[in-house]
């Protein structure tokens, strides 16, 4: 496979040393016949990709790079254009960027995707997304984020039609039709023609969190139905803050953050994140942390360290990046990446029975 990728759009994927090459653009059947039109649904709930080690073979799999940001599905109606999160909350007005490159479609439509913000190497960053959306404490988390870019990998939805029956491929090749020559704050996640192993080992080799299989004839089926999958090169999930431990070299600033995943209905502590702040988010941290301190005299899990805690409320959801877990069920070499928004709907790491 020596073709470039169709379109220069992300600079990390256009090596020459890089076996890689997107998929060709495929023209709609004009001879399809019209289906009857549908009613634009309210709201779909997403279809998520279930975690797997490696990657599916064969053709009935395509395959995507895997984006580090929100999900969203964008509604280009003819009153407007609504940008809804996962847990089905509307947040056109922080992503006006998205919103207004919906608009100029002028096609009435539902997109599925990521927002993302790229670094200088192209790849999805999932912190400068959240600096740019103000979640780092001081500014509450609700500053409209003006460079984010949506990655869109399915179409719901297209001038009067519900798509979610076709298969994936159909609804892809209405996707590309629709997006051809999107280049602003509107693209394309390409799909790659290339081993997927070789594709993963790239991707990782690019500092990228991992890839997608989608299964080609599946329809759009909403949950973790097994019909999308993912595979990570890193491991990155959502945990609750459950206290910190104030820093010894930085005054007015947290040194580490307490995390807490579910294990049923119930908290279990899963160790401490000190690595990935900056020193302004280490101290926008404690001041918002310290507006949460727990008033109970037992600590919202069950701590048997010796660290000098201040517990707080278990509302603040944060994304960590870590390696793996040590033998007692504890984080290892986790690096803080961001606060979560609650609207966001993040999935909270569970730990097995």
């Amino acid at each position: 496979m020596t073709k470039r990728p169709r379109k220069r759009s992300k600079p990390l994927l256009i090596d020459d040393n890089l076996p890689l090459q997107s998929r060709p653009v495929r023209r709609r059947d004009p001879k399809q016949p019209e289906l009857p039109f549908d009613l634009m649904p309210e709201r779909v709930e997403p279809c998520l990709a279930t975690l797997r080690a490696s990657p599916p073979h064969g053709p009935d799999w395509s395959y995507e790079i895997k984006w580090d940001g929100y999900r969203l599905a964008v509604h280009v109606e003819p009153s407007g254009v609504r940008v809804i999160t996962r847990g089905g909350k509307d947040w056109t007005h922080r992503f006006p960027g998205i919103a207004e490159a919906a608009k100029a479609l002028d096609r009435t439509m539902i997109l599925d995707g990521e927002a993302v913000i790229l670094d200088e190497q192209g790849r999805s960053d999932f912190g400068l997304l959240q600096r740019s959306l103000g979640a780092s404490g001081r500014n509450g988390g609700k500053l409209p984020s003006r460079d984010s870019i949506l990655y869109a990998f399915d179409l719901l939805y297209l001038d009067g039609h519900d798509l979610r029956k076709l298969d994936y491929e159909d609804r892809r090749e209405l996707l590309e039709e629709v997006l051809d020559g999107q280049d602003g704050a509107i693209r394309l996640s390409e799909e790659f023609d290339a081993d997927p192993d070789a594709l993963l080992q790239h991707a990782c080799q690019l500092g990228l969190e991992g890839i997608i299989a989608k299964h080609r004839r599946r329809p759009y089926r909403s949950g973790r139905q097994g019909d999308w999958l993912k595979i990570k090169c890193i491991q990155s999930d959502s945990f609750i803050v459950v206290g910190y431990e104030p820093s010894t070299a930085l005054a007015g600033a947290i040194g580490s953050l307490l995390l807490a995943a579910y294990s049923g209905d119930d908290l279990v502590y899963v160790g401490s994140v000190g690595t990935g702040f900056k020193h302004d988010q280490a101290r926008d941290l404690k001041v918002t942390l310290d507006k949460l301190r727990w008033k109970a005299k037992k600590p919202p899990v069950d701590y048997d360290g010796s660290r000098k805690a201040v517990w707080v409320q278990p509302t603040l959801i944060t994304e960590i990046e870590y390696r793996a877990w040590t033998g007692d069920g504890k984080l290892r070499h986790a690096s803080y990446k961001g606060l979560r928004d609650v609207q966001d709907n993040a999935e909270i790491y569970q730990l097995d029975d």
